[in-house]
């Protein structure tokens, strides 16, 4: 027996069977061809010696193929039998690994997993194939074919519901001729098909007569019976799997198959997963095949007669649909109840099960219960939460989008189409508000207006410098307070100061320091003012006291400070209560996707989902393999919310070249206070003992030393300590640099002093990796030459340039540059302008930004704002030489100009910074 099963598995007479035990079990083993082992039978029997046959008796067959079996897990790998299987890429592949498994493991037995049973039943059909191939059988399946009803015709229909009247007294006509319609008889009819052409069939009544279609089928009138055994070994297996099919295969094996009614074809349709795991394909109209439903809501604003277009709510009508057709809920409660899963919708017929109709019930329920009246951004969130469970179906793609499921007329369905045109069309600007907005401006004031009549936030990205300020202050200043805008401690001035300038009529209260107000302290003050100024840190270290006042608007500048949404500060700013939400920020994504939901999760909460939903959806998608479906789709959804203009969009600035001045405000350190304010001791006293030129020198001299302490420390001790961490200016000059560099522009930036530029230089090398070239009055002509040359061609080894104030006042185009940068300032406005010309002039083919950083409190501070206030009378008195005009002030003006303020130097009074 070993012999003859080794000849066997050598010669690959062997092939592999799969048996379906029970449940989740079956049975992987390696048999021999059947015309093989009647020759091996009777071989081995003759074989047999007297003995062994005398004695107990012994099935040398059974033996035989046990052997084969053994011998072939212990010498095969198993993988052999993959080249015979028909659109294998089609089997799952986990089927796949799992038989193979259990044809090279000691024991052939194994579970699958219920989501695996077809595709090892498939595999279990073709194995049946390929033995039956081999054997030299006709290759056949068997299959049962589900054909539609034919409708009655009318008097058909009038003459049952008559019937039904007089019996049950119903007179809902309407309900009786739909009753009637589905007891309509459904075809069903059971089938042989060729395996190799699914063209070639023929009815089982027909094989079981042993005709001449049987014969066709069979090709030998030999293979009849194999046929007829075929037939009857399905029957059992159908009766078996849907058993409700019982009393109709008694007489389809017979005679030309009857009709079912409705509740046998639901169980046969029921029972498809069950009937292919026993190798029996179910054949039904396409329009049969089993259905999703989904729930459908129709939302239309509130007021319908246009009085409210911009209403903040909409009313919202709810109905469950199968492929887009309305599912009456009458026919919905007799599926979840009668668990009569053939529906009749639209005219045609579809499947869905009693649980499906059950949970789609429940959906329809509650989503009319909480859902009856929705604000834009619920409408908006509700789209996506649509659009993430068609996703998780498996159906989004092939089925529709969220937006078909969720209709909507007048602005709501606007919203839900993308931004309307309306929404940037130039806003309104108050009366109060005493600057000419440019037209890009305007249109984003629009679009915050727009956001605000339906109750939404969002953030404003534009570039930096193209004034996101003034065009929110210019919102704020058309709506009752009070605002709130939560910023770096570094742009609380530029708040105050633009407030001041571009609406006076505002009242502004800075919340910060150690004197701050708490509970109702601050709420009894913030009543006597229109907007409120304070710094993340406080923000998130006074959440209780906020939390007491009912802000009208919540404004988030440098929005970037809460990109990380696990920080107390991002977490604080997603629990104020506020009537409108905004973000400003230049850069609302710098690394990661996790932080533009960071921050759409303060302004516009829910719409992109948590946390994890947002990273499966939109940023592993995005950001590992740059999906352009999920890329679109989150564009669709930040549409509304997130107004992005760039400095590279000409059409924003049409009259170039133009310049935009702003000042950077930056705070002291406390080392830096403490310097400072013994140099201003000192000052006044040798000012009142000392006159004539010695006193302008001491003053001069002062006034230098003053403004290298804002500089930085070690500018102004010249002893070569470490710069990082001790300057504010220098901080702030770090945060226009990531700006600068994120954005990819050229800069030109200005110092006064070429010890500062060299300790700029070797501080951007350190922090930002920059080979920044420095052009001072030291420079030769040729290497100042090749210095503008390279600057200008883009070939340079940064994208800045320093350059001393005198070496760069005059004789220079730097047109390359569309960013200037003043790290500390001449106070000399003509100076200062010829210095920011080197880049705004003739040639210049973008607007220029121009920063200039000045220390909060100190004399830079006071001398900016004389500049700017009486910038014709500065101009006649300072002239074109300097300074000198400062070292003629009086001892009190002098005082009043270059004392420490020490409600704006955080460094002095021991506020936090």
């Amino acid at each position: 027996i070993y012999r003859y099963a080794a000849q066997l598995v050598r010669r690959g007479r062997v092939l592999p069977v799969l048996t379906h035990i029970t449940d989740m079990w079956w049975l992987a083993e390696w048999q021999p061809l059947a015309r093989d082992v009647e020759v091996a039978e009777a071989e081995l029997l003759h074989a047999m010696p007297p003995v062994v046959s005398a004695g107990a008796p012994v099935d040398p067959v059974d033996v035989l193929r046990s052997m084969v079996d053994r011998l072939c897990r212990l010498t095969l790998s198993a993988r052999g039998w993959r080249e015979n299987l028909h659109e294998t890429r089609s089997i799952n592949p986990r089927a796949v690994r799992l038989v193979s498994r259990a044809l090279i493991a000691d024991t052939g037995q194994f579970t699958v997993a219920p989501e695996l049973g077809e595709a090892v039943a498939h595999i279990a059909t073709e194995f049946s194939l390929i033995t039956r191939r081999a054997e030299g059988e006709p290759i056949v399946r068997v299959r049962l074919r589900l054909g539609l009803p034919r409708e009655k015709t009318a008097d058909e229909l009038w003459d049952a519901v008559g019937n039904n009247v007089d019996i049950n007294g119903d007179i809902n006509g309407d309900d009786d001729i739909n009753d009637v319609q589905a007891d309509g008889d459904w075809p069903l009819g059971l089938e042989l098909v060729d395996g190799d052409d699914r063209g070639r069939w023929c009815a089982a009544d027909q094989v079981m007569d042993g005709g001449p279609a049987a014969l066709a089928l069979a090709h030998d009138a030999r293979f009849i019976p194999v046929l007829q055994r075929r037939l009857r070994e399905a029957s059992e297996a159908i009766a078996t799997a849907v058993p409700e099919l019982a009393a109709w295969l008694d007489t389809a094996l017979v005679a030309a198959p009857r009709g079912i009614d409705l509740d046998t074809a639901a169980a046969a349709l029921e029972g498809i997963d069950a009937l292919a795991t026993v190798g029996i394909e179910l054949l039904a109209p396409e329009k049969l095949t089993r259905r999703r439903t989904s729930t459908r809501a129709t939302a239309q604003p509130k007021d319908a007669t246009g009085s409210g277009r911009f209403a903040a709510t909409a009313l919202v009508d709810w109905q469950v649909v199968v492929d887009n057709t309305p599912v009456p809920d009458d026919v919905l409660r007799r599926a979840a109840e009668d668990g009569a899963n053939l529906i009749q919708i639209g005219g045609r017929w579809v499947q869905i099960d009693r649980a499906e109709a059950r949970r789609a019930l429940a959906n329809l329920q509650e989503h009319r219960t909480d859902h009856g009246e929705m604000s834009a951004l619920q409408l908006l969130t509700l789209a996506a939460e649509l659009q993430r469970e068609l996703e998780a179906a498996g159906i989004a793609d092939d089925e529709g989008s969220s937006t078909d499921l969720l209709q909507a007329t007048g602005w709501a369905g606007q919203l839900l189409d993308g931004l309307p045109d309306e929404a940037l069309a130039d806003g309104d600007v108050p009366d109060t508000f005493t600057a000419t907005l440019r037209p890009y401006q305007r249109r984003g004031l629009g679009w915050l207006q727009f956001l605000h009549r339906l109750g939404l936030g969002g953030c404003l990205a534009d570039d930096m410098g193209l004034g996101k300020t003034p065009t929110t202050l210019a919102h704020l200043a058309g709506i009752p307070g009070p605002h709130l805008v939560v910023c770096p401690l570094s742009v609380v001035r530029n708040w105050e100061s633009e407030a001041a300038r571009f609406t006076p009529f505002m009242r502004v209260m800075v919340h910060h320091g150690t004197g701050r107000l708490e509970d109702q302290a601050f709420v009894n003050e913030v009543a006597q003012h229109d907007l409120v100024v304070t710094t993340y840190q406080v923000a998130a270290r006074d959440l209780d006291t906020f939390q007491k006042v009912p802000w009208a608007t919540a404004v988030l500048d440098e929005a970037q400070a809460v990109k990380n949404p696990d920080t107390r500060t991002a977490r604080a700013m997603r629990s104020l209560k506020a009537g409108q939400r905004i973000a400003l920020t230049g850069t609302p994504v710098e690394n990661r996707l996790a932080e533009l939901w960071s921050i759409f999760q303060i302004v516009a909460p829910g719409l992109l989902g948590n946390a994890t939903q947002f990273r499966q959806h939109f940023a592993n998608p995005i950001e590992r393999e740059h999906d352009p479906v999920a890329t679109a789709e989150l564009r669709r959804l930040t549409g509304p919310f997130l107004l992005r203009r760039t400095k590279a969009d000409k059409s924003l600035v049409p009259d170039l070249p133009d310049k935009v001045e702003q000042v950077a405000w930056a705070p002291l350190t406390r080392e830096q206070a403490h310097m400072y304010q013994a140099v201003v001791d000192q000052l006044l006293a040798d000012a009142q003992e000392a006159t004539g030129m010695r006193r302008r020198g001491l003053v001069l001299a002062a006034l230098t030393r003053l403004k290298q302490i804002c500089n930085h420390p070690a500018h102004a001790l010249g002893d070569g300590s470490k710069l990082a961490g001790r300057s504010g200016k220098l901080t702030r000059f770090d945060e226009l640099v990531t700006d600068l560099l994120d954005t990819g522009e050229q800069a030109l930036v200005f110092t006064q002093f070429r010890e500062m530029g060299l300790l700029l230089q070797t501080h951007l090398h350190e922090r930002f990796n920059q080979t920044v070239p420095f052009l001072h009055g030291g420079v030769t002509k040729n290497g100042r030459d090749k210095m503008v040359q390279q600057f200008q061609a883009g070939t340079a080894t940064s994208p800045l340039l320093l350059v001393s104030l005198k070496a760069g006042g005059t004789g220079l185009n730097l047109t390359a540059a569309s960013q200037v940068v003043h790290y500390d300032r001449w106070w000399n406005p003509a100076v200062e302008d010829q210095a920011t010309d080197r880049a705004w002039r003739i040639g210049q083919s973008r607007t220029v930004f121009v920063h200039k950083l000045v220390s909060e409190g100190t004399v830079e501070e006071k001398i900016d704002a004389l500049i700017n206030d009486k910038r014709s009378l500065a101009n006649a008195v300072v002239g074109t030489t300097g300074e000198a005009w400062l070292s003629e002030l009086s001892t009190d003006a002098l005082r009043d100009l270059v004392v420490l303020d020490h409600s704006r130097s955080s460094g002095s009074s021991g506020r936090s910074t």
